[in-house]
């Protein structure tokens, strides 16, 4: 994947990072990087990474994550709006 896209930023979506999407800066070359629903992405990665890790905000402590599809939704959708694509 790197190799494929080496002008792109890597951003890596995960419920243990502290960042919100909504406080990051979005670029249109960024790749949203997700987990699989049932582990989510390798700990090796996201220490590796951690300046580009990201979260969605989950205000019920009750609920541990969200569904793949609809985190992708939501942070897509931040991306977009922010690189004004809906203009």
């Amino acid at each position: 994947l790197y190799a494929s896209l080496p002008k792109s930023r890597f951003v890596y979506l995960t419920t243990k990072a502290t960042r919100l999407h909504t406080d990051f800066s979005f670029a249109d070359t960024d790749c949203l990087v997700f987990g699989p629903e049932t582990r989510g992405l390798p700990e090796m990665l996201l220490r590796d990474n951690s300046e580009h890790c990201l979260t969605i905000p989950m205000p019920n402590k009750n609920v541990r994550s969200l569904n793949l599809a609809t985190s992708v939704g939501i942070v897509l959708y931040e991306a977009l709006r922010q690189i004004n694509r809906f203009e």
